[in-house]
């Protein structure tokens, strides 16, 4: 018989704490999230339920400071988030990103409840910062002046088993007088090319087929490193790369768009036939105004070599209405370019006043009824156009890479959805046999509307993928988590690996 002292004593089990992170603003912030998850569940944590509204044990807001409502925004989310943490002991709230940077302290004087304040350049200090908040209970407030860890080195929770994002700069070396990302983000900072490469290959060979490259100005790559073609180097050593089908990359700036990079892109079978390049205004004075290294000529030269070299090339743009000075032939201007570059899409965007900006004290701001009316003007415009070249794809025969959650009305409509080489959206009809995430299926469009395609007809083939096997193996694994960890905690589900906006959807570009 064994006695009472001879039993174990009874163990504690304590549940993971949970996380959930909320990001605004551009894909750096995306891809910086990713990391902040990766960074958080190697700390321990699990991720909250899908739609948990801030009951997380952690919540993470991962900030932008570009738009002129990103201050109400976020302290109106801190707000409503006070009482929650008030009936919940041992909550935390993190907040991380560009309006950290910029803010600082005024934060946790605004929302004392805030635990931890952390800038973009020490965005792997935060289960640290979390850890001491909590032992020390008193807000941790951290901004490094500089880069202290390439985010890419940093641990990842990826969003897509099939798709990824790769960071081959941080920072930015213009001065456009809109934008205070430079100031928030620092001077470019290039990682060297055999380090992207070989985050490349580790990713396709976990299954990854789709990677666009990221960096704030994006082909402006090689710069720190002192090579002007490094670039379209790059993107050709992407192509060869054994089992990485699409390659895409955002965002460029007009200034270092040359020649080689079009080669590049023209020349390369997987680097996509898309891109994204911001115009912002289409007037010489204007763009002279916010700082713009470039003029409309050169702009539309771009344009006109880019469509000769890849005819069937979708390109989208960012553009700003209403920045101070403007003039209704200013105003014009733009619409003309967006008559002869005829955008597959535009992320327009009003001019938003940012503290801290040249353009902030600019004089003639223009009034807010002036810059709605131009901006409705505008979109009006663009979406015209966006529906006349979408039109141009009925009867065409697509290859479509299946995605997972970028079809709303999927499920009544019994339809899936791809996303085109250009990057164009498609509905298609479900086929009989199974397809998954990550699988590419050939389709003929029979419908377009401005903003997607759709394909009717029967599905003409389907190629399964080891991009699919990987969804289908993430998910698998989710599924067969232990019973132990039953805490309400979401499958691994694998969202839309890139955004409808394949600009910086803050217009800082």
């Amino acid at each position: 018989m064994t006695s009472s002292s001879d039993r174990s004593p009874a163990v504690d089990v304590q549940a993971p704490k949970s996380y959930e992170i909320r990001t605004y603003g551009c894909q750096m912030n995306v891809h910086d999230s990713e990391r902040l998850a990766g960074l958080l569940e190697d700390a321990g944590y699990v991720r909250a339920p899908e739609g948990s509204d801030g009951d997380a044990d952690v919540v993470v807001f991962n900030t932008c400071a570009v738009r002129e409502n990103a201050d109400n925004r976020l302290y109106g989310n801190l707000g409503r988030l006070a009482p929650k943490k008030t009936s919940r002991p041992g909550m935390q709230i993190a907040v991380g990103g560009c309006l950290a940077q910029k803010d600082r302290d005024t934060i946790v004087k605004k929302a004392p409840w805030v635990d931890v304040v952390f800038g973009t350049h020490n965005i792997g200090k935060l289960p640290v910062l979390l850890e001491r908040a909590r032992v020390q209970e008193e807000a941790q407030v951290e901004i490094a002046e500089s880069l202290e860890a390439f985010p890419s080195t940093l641990p990842t929770r990826r969003e897509s088993a099939y798709a990824a994002w790769v960071s081959i700069s941080v920072g930015c070396n213009n001065t456009c007088t809109f934008c205070i990302v430079p100031a928030l983000r620092g001077k470019e900072k290039d990682r060297r090319p055999g380090d992207v490469l070989a985050e490349v290959e580790a990713l396709v060979a976990e299954g990854v087929s789709e990677i666009t490259l990221l960096g704030q100005n994006v082909n402006a790559y090689g710069s720190d490193i002192g090579d002007r073609e490094a670039f379209s180097k790059l993107l050709r050593a992407c192509g060869r790369i054994e089992g990485l089908e699409r390659v895409r990359f955002t965002s460029p700036h007009p200034r270092d768009f040359t020649d080689d990079v079009i080669a590049a892109m023209a020349e390369t079978p997987n680097v996509m036939p898309q891109l994204h390049m911001p115009l912002q205004s289409g007037s010489d004075t204007v763009l002279k105004a916010m700082r713009r290294s470039y003029r409309q000529e050169r702009y539309l030269g771009i344009i006109e070599k880019v469509r000769a070299a890849i005819p069937h090339a979708a390109i989208t743009t960012d553009i700003i209405v209403g920045f101070p000075g403007e003039t209704e032939e200013d105003f014009e201007q733009t619409l003309h370019v967006v008559r002869e570059a005829r955008f597959a899409q535009a992320f327009t965007f009003q001019y938003s006043k940012r503290p801290g900006t040249p353009a902030a004290t600019m004089e003639d701001q223009i009034p807010k009824e002036v810059v709605q009316a131009r901006y409705e003007r505008l979109v009006a415009l663009q979406e015209e156009i966006s529906w006349e070249e979408n039109k141009k794809q009925v009867s065409r025969t697509l290859e479509l890479m299946v995605a997972e959650g970028e079809g709303r009305k999927d499920g009544a409509t019994h339809r899936l959805s791809g996303r085109a080489a250009d990057n164009r959206l498609v509905h298609f009809t479900k086929p009989a046999q199974d397809v998954r995430p990550g699988d590419v299926v050939t389709v003929e469009v029979t419908y377009a509307a401005p903003h997607h395609l759709l394909a009717e007809g029967l599905v003409l083939d389907v190629r399964r993928t080891r991009a699919g096997d990987a969804w289908e193996k993430r998910n698998a694994a989710a599924a067969a988590k232990p019973a132990g960890v039953m805490l309400g905690l979401p499958k691994i589900g694998v969202p839309a690996p890139l955004p409808v906006a394949t600009g910086s959807g803050c217009g800082c570009d």
